[in-house]
């Protein structure tokens, strides 16, 4: 008996020795670095980085991004600038009456797979989203953290010649989009409520059975709505709130905040506000997408331009540096590391152009003519990365505020420094900005969660049981993400979005002639129209 005291303090050794190794790590950072070692091999595979010489290093991942995407450019024959007035026309609901009162021979064929054909309006359905809320609730997954925190990070590393490759790399991306966009809608399936599932995983599936494809297509379908479900939880959740809350703690006190430590009430807050909205599907995301990004859009151009405004003598000056910088020896080099290798990791090349996963969004529209669609959402790049990235980084080069940064910049860091060029200029701003980036985060969060549900809904069945427990689970990631500090999750989850390019860019170019045929047959369409 004399000895169980003794015995009982032995066993309990290690467990206060465990205690106080989790008070002094965290539990979230314990299972940060478990998770870490089990999945580095992936990361590391992902963004493997290429040597050329002995200073630039690239990822992997540039280089079929980038090609793919000057192939489309000029396989289309230049879609992103010669339909850059049609898109916008679209948008506006000019040629509308093509896809309401054109005979069902208009419509083309039966979408591959003979489940349905591939349009709404003639199947007697009122659809889900119009045109323009395709695009906003697309827009609302891209326009976010990646144009403020990116855009610095890009630009400290690769000076001011860093943004003509962006400039560069959101034209070429616009391609890219047309054509992935426009296969989501061709091989949509369309449940008999009217209900939508597209994207890679059904254009990969259907488009390369078409093709005598039948056993790559559903290789490729089920990786791609594996990496989509990971990076729903990561990168377009519980990164999105976890930059939200650090800078609400940052603009409200810091560790004098109401928030400081609080991150899990943050999450609670936001994970509520999030299943309000995506519970109702696409129809309500969109219903919200399509009155918050043209808000924040109008709101952080506006600032910029106010910006630009009141240095406007410096303005020249900026051009010439960004023309100097991107064709001098340190601009191209710079410029390359600097937008198309930062810029992919976090920001995924700012508007995820040959990712696939704005598909998803874009293949709920009504309408007809799948190749509608696609040029609807070329104009996707151009609004997030032509003119929101371009608009962030000259605002930093005119204030100077990019000499205060360096490589190893982080996005927290990144965003107070894009935060401090508007305050420059405009001293409140930074709570302006604070409001932005929240409403950027959470709008992220909506559109991705309908991404995710989409490769859930592909690998688990479309039942209401399947949705709500994604639907949950997702919820429950807003929360340990404002709350937690998971870098290798958040890693990986990154890792998985960067993965989706794989099978869909195998799929965009065997699927190409496909595209150019259902353009030719909505451009002819718009020309017996007369407009």
């Amino acid at each position: 008996m004399k000895y169980r005291p003794i015995s009982l303090i032995a066993f309990l050794m290690p467990l206060f020795s465990l205690a106080q190794e989790t008070a002094e790590k965290g539990l979230d950072q314990k299972i940060d670095e478990a998770f870490g070692s089990a999945t580095g091999w992936f990361v590391n595979f992902v963004f493997y980085q290429i040597p050329f010489g002995e200073e630039i290093k690239v990822y992997w991942v540039l280089f079929p991004l980038i090609i793919g995407a000057t192939y489309f450019t000029f396989y289309f024959k230049l879609i992103n600038f010669r339909g850059f007035l049609t898109s916008i026309n679209i948008v506006r609901g000019k040629y509308d009456e093509i896809d309401h009162h054109e005979p069902l021979s208009m419509a083309g064929d039966p979408t591959p797979g003979d489940d349905v054909l591939q349009t709404m309006a003639v199947e007697g359905h009122s659809g889900e989203v119009s045109h323009f809320q395709a695009l906003t609730a697309a827009l609302s997954a891209t326009v976010g953290l990646g144009n403020i925190a990116g855009v610095a990070i890009a630009v400290s590393i690769g000076g001011a010649g860093a943004t003509f490759w962006m400039i560069v790399a959101g034209f070429l991306g616009m391609a890219s989009k047309f054509v992935e966009c426009t296969l989501g809608v061709k091989y949509r399936d369309i449940e008999s409520d009217g209900t939508v599932y597209g994207g890679p995983m059904y254009y990969l599936r259907k488009g390369l059975k078409s093709k005598g494809m039948e056993g790559l297509g559903k290789v490729l379908a089920g990786l791609f709505a594996v990496f989509v479900i990971g990076g729903s939880f990561g990168g377009g959740n519980m990164f999105q709130v976890n930059q939200a809350f650090q800078l609400v703690e940052n603009i409200t006190g810091g560790s004098e905040s109401f928030w400081y430590g609080k991150g899990w009430l943050f999450g609670i807050v936001m994970a509520i506000l999030v299943g309000i909205v995506i519970i109702g599907g696409i129809k309500k995301i969109a219903k919200v997408t399509d009155k918050i990004v043209p808000f924040m859009v109008v709101v952080y151009v506006g600032a910029a331009i106010f910006v630009l405004v009141a240095k406007y003598d410096m303005i020249g000056d900026a051009f010439m540096q960004i023309i100097n910088g991107a064709f001098g020896p340190t601009g191209v080099v710079g410029g390359a590391v600097g937008v198309l290798v930062q810029g992919f990791r976090r920001a995924a090349f700012s508007n995820e152009a040959g990712v696939g996963s704005a598909s998803i969004a874009h293949s709920a529209v009504k309408t007809k003519y799948p190749a509608s669609e696609g040029m609807v959402a070329l104009l996707e790049p151009f609004v997030d990365t032509v003119v929101v990235c371009t608009m962030t980084a000259l605002v930093l080069i005119i204030t100077g505020n990019v000499t205060a940064a360096n490589a190893t910049l982080n996005d927290s860091q990144a965003i107070l420094l894009t935060s401090g060029a508007f305050e420059s200029v405009i001293s409140w701003f930074p709570y302006v900005l604070t409001i932005a980036v929240v409403l950027f985060a959470f709008s992220t969060m909506i559109s991705w969660s309908y991404y995710g549900f989409q490769g859930w809904a592909y690998l688990f069945g479309r039942s209401k049981k399947t949705e709500y427990t994604y639907k949950i689970i997702f919820c429950i990631f807003v929360i340990i993400g404002a709350a937690a500090s998971l870098g290798s999750v958040i890693g990986f989850s990154d890792a998985m979005i960067f993965a989706m390019m794989v099978p869909n860019m195998i799929g965009l170019v065997i699927l190409a002639p496909r595209v150019r045929k259902e353009l030719s047959t909505y451009l002819n369409a718009i020309k017996a129209l007369g407009k």
